[in-house]
């Protein structure tokens, strides 16, 4: 009977010590994933993704207050280059009811960087913010296909989607110039409000981060009230235009579907090209600026104007001819004045030039900048001067020989855009031979604009709009009126600066400037400045020049500024 008893003991000790092993090896599990999760930080979904490496991630330091060491792990906070944070993550894996009040506000300041995001107001972000969910999908992924029912839509925080209209989507990498989606854009948000199916395929052209919100908890959570409120106001900004004024609301409304709002901060670009634009642009809140490339080198005014300047390179006074002049050399100066010679030196110039050509020689020649030698174009002859030889290499203009480092152009402002205006409607009723087909760029000083597509807003337009769009004309000034503007310009802000350092005293000592280190891709205000002194140096300049594509054309230098040979300002000034 004893020997019975110990036996049925020590098979029931066998079983509790089973599950007592069992148990401890789930719990050691238990730890190795969370160590495991914990230390790479990149276990999401169904793919890993290494973190960066540090030479010290963890540092520590001993607090005196609490006789304690406080152990700091940088790798916390860091998340890979590009890709959504892990605490990010980890708040967008909550349900939306459980996401508190701290996370939904850092969620929303970390999608500021998302351009769609931003456009909404800040309401609907907060609720954007609370419902949304992290997707990662893998290249060649199907987001959703064409003729589907629409019941999320996406932004996307990394990575480069495609639009298609066939239904598996591979046609996108054999398309050449397929239409893509970035990071910051927002896509399928229009069928997702109508509740209609999807008009195209979307397809991962690489691995693609997405932040998606469902209808469901859009629904849930009244976002769709606070969509009805924005667009709201679109429609009243509408009702309150003069061209809209004989529209039904049926009408307006469906414009009010069509557009969409987006904000730009200050300085920020709008549109490369209003003007070959798809897009109508209504600007409903702010201000904006349409800029002009102006290509310098093709206007009459400013050949003579870099000629007139290159004279004054001898930096000879003004004032000098004021003074006493002996007998032999105010009878020199009466002979210039009554009977100038004739100055036959361009004709040999036009032979060696043509002989050149003919050799197939260069372009660099000496300049002599005197008085006599000037083109013929500039008027009457000055005053001789002593000449001054620079050498530079030239390029043939339509207007004569220019030096090449005096071929550039400039961005110039010629009209701004106030609250209420429209553009891109000016020659929309005009045939294309009379449409002026000049590049202008559109910038935003703190705007809210309004897109809506000139092919969708041609289907709304009736009689009577047609009629009060004839009479919408916007005449921007020529380019050579552009390029006058821009030198009278420069004229005044080069004479303002001379006068300011005349007229504040100079310091005794020099202010304190403390030493900064040399950041590479910082703006220098030299790289934008042309100097007409400094053409005959041959050192190179150590700042970046920057380059703007033109149509058709070469890039072109682009500069803010033209600093030329003047006199002093002391010498201009009464004594």
């Amino acid at each position: 009977m004893k020997r019975y008893m110990v036996s049925h003991s020590w098979q029931i000790l066998k079983k509790e010590l089973g599950l007592y092993q069992l148990t401890m090896d789930i719990i050691r599990m238990n730890r190795v994933c969370r160590m495991f999760r914990q230390g790479l930080r990149g276990l999401r979904e169904y793919q890993i993704i290494e973190t960066a490496h540090r030479k010290h991630p963890i540092f520590s330091f001993w607090d005196k207050k609490k006789q304690g060491r406080i152990t700091f792990d940088t790798m916390d906070f860091i998340g890979e280059s590009g890709h959504f944070p892990p605490r990010a993550i980890q708040i967008t894996q909550k349900k939306p009811a459980w996401r508190a009040e701290r996370e939904i506000q850092s969620l929303c300041n970390l999608l500021q960087v998302l351009d769609s995001y931003r456009n909404y107001s800040e309401p609907l972000q907060m609720l954007l913010a609370k419902v949304m969910r992290f997707e990662r999908f893998g290249r060649r992924r199907v987001i959703f296909r064409k003729g589907q029912r629409a019941n999320s839509f996406y932004f996307i925080y990394l990575g480069t989607v495609a639009m298609t209209e066939d239904e598996d989507g591979s046609s996108v990498f054999l398309d050449p110039h397929p239409t893509l989606l970035q990071k910051g854009s927002c896509f399928g948000e229009m069928d997702f409000l109508t509740s209609s199916v999807r008009r195209a395929t979307v397809v991962c052209m690489e691995e693609t981060e997405f932040l998606v919100v469902d209808r469901e908890d859009f629904l849930a959570n009244k976002l769709d009230q606070e969509v009805k409120k924005n667009a709201q106001h679109r429609f009243e900004f509408f009702r309150k235009m003069d061209l809209f004024h004989s529209w039904s609301d049926e009408k307006l409304w469906k414009l009010v579907i069509l557009g969409k709002i987006e904000k730009f901060s200050y300085g920020q670009l709008i549109s490369k090209d209003f003007v070959e634009s798809s897009s109508i642009v209504f600007v409903c809140k702010g201000s904006c600026e349409v800029l002009q490339l102006i290509d310098l080198a093709t206007s009459p005014f400013y050949h003579k104007w870099i000629w007139q300047h290159l004279q004054l390179i001898d930096d000879r006074s003004p004032n000098t001819h004021l003074k006493d002049l002996s007998p032999v050399e105010r009878f020199k100066e009466f002979q210039i004045r009554s009977y100038p010679v004739q100055d036959f030196s361009f004709l040999k110039l036009l032979h060696l030039r043509k002989a050149q050509e003919q050799q197939g020689s260069s372009f660099s020649r000496k300049i002599k900048t005197s008085g006599n030698t000037l083109p013929k174009t500039l008027g009457s002859k000055i005053k001789s001067r002593c000449p001054h030889f620079i050498e530079c290499p030239m390029i043939d203009t339509k207007y004569g020989d220019l030096p090449k480092e005096a071929a550039v152009g400039a961005y110039v402002k010629i009209h701004t855009v106030e609250q209420g205006e429209i553009l891109g409607l000016h020659q929309i009723l005009l045939p294309e031979s009379q449409r002026d087909t000049r590049p202008l760029i559109l910038v935003s000083l703190g705007a809210e604009v309004i897109r809506v597509r000139k092919e969708k807003f041609c289907e709304l337009i009736d009689s009577k709009t047609i009629e009060k769009l004839s009479k919408f004309e916007i005449k921007y000034p020529s380019d050579e009126d552009v390029c006058q503007k821009f030198l009278k310009e420069n004229c005044w802000n080069v004479f303002r600066k001379d006068l300011m350092r005349l007229l504040v005293e100079p310091r005794q000592c020099p202010p304190f400037t403390p030493i900064q280190p040399k950041k590479k891709g910082i703006y220098k205000p030299k790289a934008v400045m042309l100097d007409l002194c400094s053409l005959d140096k041959k050192t190179r300049p150590r700042h970046p020049i920057f380059m703007a594509p033109q149509k058709y054309l070469p890039p072109l230098r682009i500069v803010e500024a033209i600093i030329a040979p003047r006199y002093k300002i002391q010498e201009l000034l009464p004594q």
